[in-house]
């Protein structure tokens, strides 16, 4: 026989294109439209179902960038479609290609009701099935012109304010249609053949099958008369369409979804309406289709369609109450989770599955994060303390260099803690059912063998949508299908039940899950990065005075304010807000946000300190930092001990040296640090003939995703910054500044060594002009290590200084939080900063001279894209670092807590005792609280930090009548180890890294 495959294939596929696709609609007659923009920003629902609007034509521009336009629409069902399905087509100016990225609509009935949600995809309202003939339609459409971005090319349209006002959208086709069921089926039933074949073996029996059916169902079909034909035309279909799938298919769980970034090219309050939206379309599709099950995660979501779409919230609710609409991933937000500090991972656990079980009984053991930037090494522990035991995320499938070797496997933290995992093989969290993407998910799964299912999220996401009917009519085509995978849509839940169950003993994966990709996620947009930073340190501070006020002498605790600021702070947390890649407007409202949490926090501190402190001049330093300085303990308020003195004198050869009697700090003329000397311990910290405190600039132009990526050829062109203004002794006798300028910009450095301190403080202002570049602050250091410790939450992961794998060489820029480590054995150097999270480590050995080994360490600074926001970290900038010689781990992670929380002065009465103490500095306390129930207990969580084993003792400020191990709920473990106690004394024992939540049971509470 003559090969004709590529004719039948040409054929199919035009004859879809310009008859069968046409045909689904038949008939349409117009609707009159008119429509009203809301000035500004958005208006209640009834503000804008009243409104009056003007009348307007099909062809028109509308829809100015970011605003919102009402449209009403109206007609009559002519009577001679009595009997017949009709809909609304209503195309605002749809461009199918960007589902999610552009102009959408919610469609309200006159009263108010949402009906469901608009946009490329999803065009259609039902308004009879059948009707009756002469019906009035009145439909209007809360319509939002948000401006197409995904372009990523350099754009004002990122914020209102400089947006301007030119129509975004042409309104396109707005009709009444009658809607041929017959007609549908066909196109879904050719369009499931039609990929199928396309994915199966060119010389299989089972494609021929499929080629010879589609032709006998093209050749019934007549071109002229498509709705006539299209029942025979299917009939040609129902033998293919009806072999079963061969045993050995890959099994796929198709999860309803709709992937919405909490804020990207769009501002928080489009979110709102974005979720509102997609919600409707979800529960109209759930009511339509008896097999579909949607999940949606972010409980941030969900408590916006309670607060500002009530409507909503309604159906959503009672769709979750039949189980078909699921809340997901028990996380307040998608969050990014390289930066997130401990306590702050841990509250997006507490906040969000509290929501979910308050709401809707739901106790998520699945995390759901599918588009997230790279897993931090402490993640399973902080999963397993909130009652969950698996985790989904698809994104690293995006790596550049290597590809990770499993699909489902169990991944193990720093502490050891195992939590099952699955990557989908699918590799996109929108998938639509198309065939390519179950053949892709199917040949790519690695656990082939030994393991058949993966999970598929379905529906059209980013900027929402989700699922559509065509999904579904092609999923119910899969469920059992010849050449495919098998396909059922069932919830996270069940998917990984099944998966665990059949794969018990999955490889297992050791250490962080680093994306080899959007590694500038951790610099871009330092303000929002330093607001992050500073929020959560000052919430650890208003829970620790206000629970020590509230115990010692009636405080009123806070609860309402701290639930509200923590949720503030954990939703600019989300994977697209923190990571600096969301549009202008977006960190522009980040950085106000900021300022009002810093303002409401510190009032709570202020009004608590006062509390405990009492009237009085007596000098008093409060201590917020796990680890007493000055004479002053943790947690605790006392006068500070003055501790020796730091000489500062002219340098031989220009410069100055600082010298307080533990350090001698060497800074020449250009203002760079030539040597940092442990007295004590006879070393120097300086790499031979280099220089710290050197800022170093790159020019950084990444092939794609501007404010995501720095690709590694940015190394190869460096301008060492070390021309200097002005090197002068500060006036307090103890510090040096330094003054320089380059291109458009400006630094002003104060180097300072205070007395009995064994740390060189780096205080940096940056005054940023400069566009597409990468600055850093190097320090080459004279230390031989093979790996360098990095904090992460509760505790630290180990990287290697080398490149000998690609693996090691793909993790060109990491994150940290409060400090970088590199130590040969008894005797190490950290770095610390109080707001930068990216860094690289390199390494090289000395040609001359000693041939030692240089080790350097780079803060990351500052980038400029262009792209999403064209004036990224514009401004005025200041940073704090540290160098700390001499140090080892113990004084990494003293320092490193020392900075980010720096003593408050002030005057009172007497000094304040801590509320609990420990006797090791090995055991953090991350936490000191009361419990969110209101019963006034103290609920105090801490981990190991050094990454050994721990023996220590807590000992209380206040009585307490029990104590109980909790999960990070504050609910009791059951099968926890029980601490010895005495009297006000509890002593644990902690493995490394081990993360311990005390509930202690006060008589009364507050």
């Amino acid at each position: 026989m003559h090969d004709d495959r590529t004719l039948v294939d040409d054929r199919l596929r035009r004859v879809l294109d310009e008859r069968v696709r046409p045909a689904v609609y038949p008939e349409s007659v117009p609707l009159q439209v008119a429509v009203w923009h809301a000035p500004g920003e958005p208006v209640p629902v009834a503000e804008g179902l009243a409104a009056e609007p003007e009348p307007i034509e099909v062809g028109a521009r509308w829809g100015a960038p970011w605003g919102t336009s009402w449209f009403r629409v109206t007609g009559t069902v002519p009577e001679e479609w009595a009997g017949r399905t009709v809909e609304a087509l209503l195309d605002l100016g749809f461009d199918e290609r960007l589902p999610g990225f552009q102009c959408e609509g919610l469609v309200y009935r006159p009263d108010g009701t949402p009906v469901k949600g608009l946009n490329p995809r999803n065009q259609w309202v039902r308004v009879g099935a059948p009707v009756a003939g002469g019906e009035e339609v009145r439909l209007h459409i809360e319509a939002a012109s948000n401006p197409v971005l995904v372009g990523f090319g350099t754009t004002a349209l990122g914020d209102r304010e400089t947006a301007g006002g030119e129509p975004q959208y042409t309104l396109t086709r707005m009709d009444l249609a009658v809607f041929d069921e017959t007609v549908w089926q066909l196109v879904i039933d050719l369009e499931v053949l039609g990929e199928l074949m396309a994915e199966l073996p060119a010389d299989s029996a089972r494609r021929y099958d499929i080629l010879r059916a589609a032709e006998r169902a093209l050749d019934a079909l007549d071109l002229q008369d498509v709705n006539g034909t299209a029942a025979g035309a299917r009939e040609r279909l129902t033998g293919v369409l009806a072999s079963p799938a061969v045993p050995s298919a890959h099994r796929i769980s198709a999860v309803g979804h709709a992937h919405i970034d909490s804020a990207w090219l769009w501002p928080l309050r489009e979110t709102v309406r974005k979720v509102a939206r997609t919600a409707s379309n979800m529960t109209a599709l759930i009511e339509d289709e008896p097999d579909f099950v949607f999940a949606m995660s972010q409980a941030q979501q969900w408590a916006w369609i309670k607060e500002h779409r009530p409507e909503v919230w309604a159906r959503v609710k009672e769709a979750a109450a039949r189980g078909r609409f699921v809340p997901a991933g028990g996380m307040w937000v998608e969050s990014d989770t390289n930066m997130p500090g401990s306590e702050a991972m841990a509250r997006q656990f507490v906040h969000g599955k509290r929501f979910f079980l308050q709401e809707f009984g739901v106790e998520n053991e699945e995390v759901w994060l599918p588009d997230t930037f790279g897993f931090a090494a402490g993640l399973p522990q902080i999963i397993r303390a909130a009652g969950a035991k698996w985790l989904l995320t698809q994104k690293i499938s995006w790596s550049r260099t290597n590809a990770f070797p499993h699909h489902t496997f169990r991944w193990e933290g720093i502490d050891g803690t195992r939590i099952f995992t699955h990557f989908p093989p699918v590799d996109t969290y929108n998938c639509s059912m198309r065939g390519a993407e179950l053949a892709h998910a199917a040949s790519n799964f690695r656990e082939k063998g030994r393991a058949r299912h993966s999970l598929a999220p379905t529906g059209w996401g980013d900027g929402g949508g989700g699922t559509t009917r065509e999904m579904v009519a092609k999923a119910a085509r899969l469920r059992d299908l010849e050449g495919s995978p098998t396909v059922v849509w069932e919830t996270p839940r069940a998917f990984f039940e099944k998966a665990e169950a059949e794969y018990p003993e999955p490889p297992v994966w050791v250490g962080e899950l680093y994306l080899e990709l959007h590694r500038a996620t951790l610099t871009s947009q330092a303000q929002t990065k330093q607001g992050n930073r500073r929020s959560e340190h000052l919430l650890r501070e208003a829970e620790l005075w206000a629970a020590t006020a509230a115990v010692r002498s009636g405080f009123p605790y806070p609860y309402e304010e701290l639930d509200r600021l923590w949720k503030t702070v954990l939703l600019h947390q989300f994977h697209d807000i923190l990571p600096g890649s969301s549009i202008a407007w977006v960190h522009r409202e980040a950085r106000a946000t900021y300022r009002r949490v810093a303002g409401e926090l510190n009032g709570i501190i202020e009004a608590a300190q006062r509390a405990l402190a009492g009237e009085g001049d007596t000098p008093l330093v409060f201590n917020a930092a796990p680890h007493g300085r000055a004479g002053v303990p943790a947690g605790a308020a006392a006068t500070p001990v003055a501790e020796g003195r730091t000489e500062l004198r002219p340098r031989e050869g220009g410069g100055h040296v600082l010298d307080n009697g533990l350090l001698r700090i060497e800074i020449d003329g250009r203002g760079l640090v030539v040597s940092a000397y442990d007295i004590e311990a006879d070393r120097e910290s300086i790499a031979p003939g280099r220089a710290a405190n050197l800022l170093q600039l790159h020019p950084d132009f990444p092939n794609m995703w501007d404010a995501w990526d720095v690709d590694e050829f940015y190394r190869n062109t460096v301008t060492d910054l070390t021309d200097a203004e002005s090197v002068t002794p500060g006036e307090d006798g103890a510090s040096v500044r330094i003054v320089r300028s380059f291109g458009s910009s400006r630094v002003t450095q104060v180097l300072s060594l205070a007395p009995g301190e064994r740390r060189l403080v780096l205080d940096t202002e940056v005054d940023w002009h400069e566009t597409e570049k990468f600055l850093k602050l190097a320090f080459p250091l004279d230390v031989h290590a093979e790996r360098y410790a990095s904090e992460t939450q509760f505790g630290h992961v180990f990287r290697p200084t080398h490149t000998n794998t690609s693996w090691e060489a793909a993790r060109f820029e990491a994150c940290n939080h409060r400090f970088v480590h590199l130590e040969e054995p008894g005797w190490g150097v950290a770095i610390v900063n109080d707001s930068t999270y990216g860094h690289d480590v390199t390494r090289t050995v000395r040609t001359d001279g000693d041939r030692g080994t240089t080790t350097t360490v780079r803060a990351s600074l500052l980038r400029a894209p262009r792209f999403p926001d064209p004036e990224t970290d514009q401004g005025v900038h200041r940073f704090r670092h540290a160098l700390v010689p001499g140090a080892d781990i113990g004084d990494a992670v003293r320092e490193g807590w020392r900075i980010n929380l720096p003593e408050r002065r002030t005057t009172g009465a007497r000094d304040v005792a801590p509320l609990v103490s420990v006797d090791s500095d090995a055991v953090v306390v991350t936490a000191v609280k009361l419990a969110d129930d209101g019963s006034g207990d103290v609920v105090v969580r801490f981990h190991e930090a050094h990454g050994a084993r721990a023996r220590a003792t807590l000992e209380t400020g206040f009585a307490f009548t029990a104590l109980t191990v909790t999960d990070l709920l504050e609910r009791p473990l059951a099968d926890a180890p029980r601490p010895d106690r005495e009297g006000e004394r509890i002593t644990v024992r902690l493995r490394p890294f081990e993360l311990m939540t005390l509930r202690l049971h006060r008589r009364g509470g507050v």
